[in-house]
């Protein structure tokens, strides 16, 4: 699908910017997508093709695209189709001066009900603890201004969020209606489970709500354990007091033993994304580019964060 995508980008952009290029990151696909990508690169001047070195995932590989983009703003896409090149005019018509950020936004759901639900819940973990405006329209498809990638300068790590990343930089976030198209061949890697874990990654990751979280559970169960004892002086001094008890002492046990186990498994969250950030694992390599060398700018940056 990479020679239709460049080839109807290439018939949009000139008409929606003065200058433009098109950089197509190649995320260890294991086909011969890197043959076509690198083909392409070197057949238009304006495509830049860059392969890394295995897959790193979605957001990964954005960051890698958006390191070494070279103009003012920025339009990430996927390169199914499923976000049709000639949108990309409405999305920049909407990043106004009071607007750094645009998500595209469908005007009918191109997934499937789970799939949906999934990514409703993703975006719902967004909007409450990261308090990101707009993040029930958050999406693949975006446009913003190229400055916004100094507010994660520093962002390392396999585990990354560009839209976590982009909400450190700017509250000035919009969304357009634009259409979407179903996607032409092959299927998502987005299913259920990896959403699911996306969502947690980013919990565990960008938020300490996890651990706000066991604070008010170790709260509520030591406010439910006063009351027990409260309720057990109480029949002890009314001479209501019975032999038995196993009921209520096992249901204790089996309390406060959920809510140990719960926190631990929290604080051991915390410490293995310390363990995986304190190894110096990069967030993506490089092996291969083509086409016109990336600006001064992005090549410091690169460079800057890859000897981190």
């Amino acid at each position: 699908m990479l020679p239709e995508l460049v080839a109807r980008l290439s018939a949009v952009l000139p008409g929606a910017a003065i200058e433009h290029e098109i950089v197509l990151v190649v995320d260890g696909s294991p086909d011969d997508t890197w043959n076509v990508a690198a083909a392409l690169a070197r057949r238009h001047r304006e495509v830049r093709a860059i392969q890394l070195a295995r897959n790193y995932g979605q957001h990964n590989a954005l960051i890698a695209g958006i390191r070494a983009a070279r103009h003012d703003v920025i339009v990430t896409m996927d390169d199914d189709l499923q976000h049709p090149p000639e949108e990309v005019p409405r999305l920049l018509a909407a990043l106004t001066d009071e607007v750094d950020l645009v998500y595209a936004r469908p005007l009918e759901e191109e997934h499937g009900l789970a799939r949906s639900l999934a990514s409703q819940l993703v975006k719902v973990s967004l909007a409450g603890p990261f308090g990101i405006h707009g993040a029930r329209h958050i999406g693949a498809f975006r446009a913003f201004r190229t400055f916004l990638r100094n507010g994660f300068h520093g962002l390392t790590g396999p585990h990354v969020s560009i839209d976590v990343a982009l909400s450190w930089a700017t509250t000035r976030i919009a969304c357009v209606d634009v259409r979407m198209e179903q996607r032409r061949s092959g299927r998502s890697g987005y299913t259920l489970r990896a959403l699911l874990r996306h969502a947690v990654n980013m919990l565990v990751g960008y938020s300490t709500t996890p651990l706000r979280f066991v604070t008010y559970l170790g709260v509520g169960v030591g406010a439910l354990g006063l009351l027990l004892c409260g309720l057990v002086l109480c029949c002890y001094f009314t001479g209501e007091t019975t032999v038995a008890g196993f009921t209520s002492l096992a249901s204790m046990i089996a309390l406060f033993s959920s809510a140990q186990l719960l926190g631990i498994g929290v604080v051991g969250e915390y410490l293995g994304r310390v363990h995986a950030g304190g190894m110096g694992r990069p967030t993506y390599v490089i092996r291969t580019e083509v086409g016109p060398p990336a600006s001064d700018e992005a090549a410091d940056l690169r460079s800057d964060v890859l000897s981190q």
